[in-house]
């Protein structure tokens, strides 16, 4: 029997130690994570995946007494060289937050945000960006003859699908989210979860959730986060069957956490 192949990695990490000041937060985490999959980070609250999902776009640059140790690659280059540009960087690693954070514009305004900081004005372009970026979020048919609305008189859950759009717009290779739709109604949330789901095939999502269920349902692979170390990773199917770690099945049982 011939082993299924295994996906090229997309974004990587080797030896990872992060502290904050004296804090050491992530402890030697090495984990891979393949292209146009779904990749979950799971475990407790303050256990580092945020932080580690920050990493791969640097928003931790922001944050007092933070440094590193080890490597933090994408497509097998390291990140956090003196030569590479930032705002190149997030061009490639879009980020979604937890509470939607659409600006005060119009829809229009708000996904064609990022093309512009790029430079590009043509309205022809901006428009069909916008229309696909809209269309790739899901939002475009419940949107398309209100494009000139403030972007915050929109519902919570389209308000997210709205950043959504905003980072897809200038074609991303890879989009973080941390923790998308824990704020969100249910339908709302299934309606990210579908997004996720379609987003793999041209892209590369990692994910923060609190939400089992929602690990289980839309993750490729799972990573199992406890007091800052890499307890267990592996397909999803396999943590959630099969864990190898007791901390692992303790976690997803909810015996602690």
């Amino acid at each position: 029997m011939v082993a299924p192949e295994t996906p090229p990695a997309k974004l990587e990490t080797r030896e990872l130690h992060v502290y904050y000041g004296d804090k050491h937060v992530i402890k030697n985490v090495s984990l891979t994570i393949p292209d146009r999959q779904v990749t979950a980070f799971i475990g407790p609250s303050g256990c580092g995946k945020s932080t580690i999902l920050r990493m791969f776009n640097r928003m931790n640059d922001y944050i007092d007494g933070f440094r590193h140790l080890g490597a933090v690659c994408l497509n097998g280059e390291e990140i956090y060289r003196r030569s590479v540009q930032v705002e190149m960087l997030r061009r490639k690693v879009g980020m979604v937050f937890q509470k939607p954070n659409p600006f005060p514009k119009s829809i229009f305004d708000n996904v064609a945000f990022g093309l512009r900081i790029q430079g590009v004005n043509d309205r022809k372009v901006l428009q069909a960006s916008v229309e696909q970026a809209l269309h790739q979020a899901a939002l475009w048919e419940e949107v398309k003859d209100d494009l000139d609305k403030n972007a915050l008189a929109l519902s919570g859950g389209q308000q997210q699908r709205l950043c959504i759009a905003r980072a897809l717009a200038v074609r991303p290779e890879v989009i973080l989210m941390d923790e998308p739709a824990s704020a969100l109604d249910p339908i709302s949330t299934s309606k990210i979860e579908k997004l996720i789901l379609a987003l793999k095939k041209d892209l590369t999502v990692v994910i923060v959730t609190h939400n089992m269920q929602q690990a289980a349902r839309i993750s490729d692979r799972t990573a199992f986060f406890f007091l800052g170390e890499l307890i267990e990773y592996g397909p999803t199917a396999d943590i959630f069957t099969h864990p190898r770690e007791k901390l692992t099945e303790d976690y997803i049982s909810g015996r602690f956490g």
